[in-house]
């Protein structure tokens, strides 16, 4: 069951989150496939301004983040 996100995120308890996203069966979001031998390193600059953009929209603070082969780490503070 889902719960309301007022009850899932305390800011008084702290107001920072660490959050994952990673791409489902083994595909790659930047790197090369080392199956296909297609390169997706053109992604990295695309989720980086995304990541800026959607920053400033939703007034959300990245405090760190790092794009890797087949997911990225977002630290926020709300």
């Amino acid at each position: 069951m889902t719960s309301a996100r007022r009850t899932l995120i305390d800011a008084e308890t702290t107001p920072y989150y660490h959050i994952i996203n990673r791409c489902v069966r083994r595909a790659y979001l930047c790197s090369e496939d080392t199956v296909s031998g297609k390169s997706f390193e053109h992604r990295r600059g695309w989720i980086v301004d995304k990541i800026k953009a959607l920053s400033s929209i939703f007034c959300i603070d990245i405090c760190a983040y790092t794009v890797m082969n087949n997911h990225y780490h977002l630290v926020l503070k709300s």
